[in-house]
């Protein structure tokens, strides 16, 4: 499939810097021994759209044997999104799930009241040297669905839309853009895309959204005359017609955004709530371990242990 943005030459230019509402430069955090760069929530910016959450997971290399391995842990609030560049993730959740996840699908979990998982590379991947790429990110769910029925959905590759033009691709992940939706389930506007640009290549955001954002996973890309490097992420003003351009080596990025929430959400570890009570609530139901019988319970096949309740 393919869209004609009908873009005049020298459009990247024809905006200012200033359309830029924020610059993030992701911070670094130890998960473990293993590294991510988390780029929301951050202090002047706490969501994009309904999306606050972002951590880009490697690239990292692990040895035969080795691997990630987050042990069970509970989320409400909110719906989890994994998608990897390269590597596996076996996704076991409370629901039943037992899913790994590849490059190019895309693994959507919606906690609401609440629910448990965990995300460990597969053992087919630690029977010799592996590594690990990608992005998860969690959308705040809006204040009418935040005691919705947890779910999950697996899409493959071939189940997400694919929009092409000249030097531009893009793989749809969640929401609606440029005239196609992608299948999962969603509970506000937004959209979520893998974007692959060859040099020089220029690429419009999708106009419709009122919060939109984009983070450079690799190359680089040209806004108003100033080049932007992987690792950062940049949220433009509303209602500006946005377009980039490609560096000489290309750009991969992530576009985001949608609709913003009724307001501001109260994040304590890997709760998300539109009041403090949901979050004491899940707190005490965590701490109590009461499997199966509270608001929480352990995926089936992956009880033996589980990360307990911070101090």
């Amino acid at each position: 499939m393919s869209w004609n943005p009908a873009l005049a030459p020298g459009c990247p230019d024809e905006i200012g810097v200033d359309a830029i509402e924020t610059l993030i430069v992701p911070r670094a955090r130890d998960l473990g021994g293993f590294e991510v760069r988390r780029a929301l929530p951050a202090p002047k910016r706490q969501m994009v759209g309904p999306f606050i959450f972002f951590d880009q997971m490697g690239p990292a290399e692990f040895l035969t044997g080795q691997g990630i391995d987050v042990r069970p842990h509970p989320h409400i609030g909110l719906g989890t999104v994994t998608y990897l560049y390269s590597g596996d993730l076996h996704h076991r959740d409370s629901l039943g799930t037992d899913q790994v996840i590849y490059p190019g699908a895309l693994n959507w979990m919606v906690a609401g009241r609440g629910v448990t998982h965990s995300e460990r590379t597969s053992s087919a991947a630690r029977q010799g040297v592996s590594d690990l790429f990608g992005i998860q990110t969690w959308v705040a769910l809006p204040d009418d669905h935040e005691e919705t029925i947890p779910l999950f959905e697996h899409h493959d590759r071939t189940e997400l839309p694919v929009i092409e033009s000249d030097g531009v691709h893009v793989q749809l992940l969640l929401g609606n853009a440029y005239g196609e939706r992608a299948p999962a389930t969603l509970y506000s506007e937004a959209f979520y895309g893998d974007v692959q640009l060859q040099p020089g290549a220029r690429f419009p955001l999708p106009d419709e959204h009122e919060d939109r954002g984009i983070y450079v996973v690799a190359g680089s890309l040209t806004i108003a005359g100033q080049c932007f490097e992987a690792g950062q992420m940049m949220v433009f003003r509303p209602g500006d017609a946005i377009t980039v351009a490609a560096g000489e080596a290309g750009a991969r990025l992530m576009m985001l955004g949608g609709a913003t929430l009724g307001g501001p959400r109260y994040i304590w570890w890997n709760f998300v709530a539109s009041s403090r009570e949901r979050i004491e609530e899940a707190k005490r139901q965590w701490r109590a371990e009461n499997w199966g019988a509270g608001l929480f319970d352990l995926p089936p096949g992956d009880r033996k242990e589980h990360i307990p309740l911070p101090d």
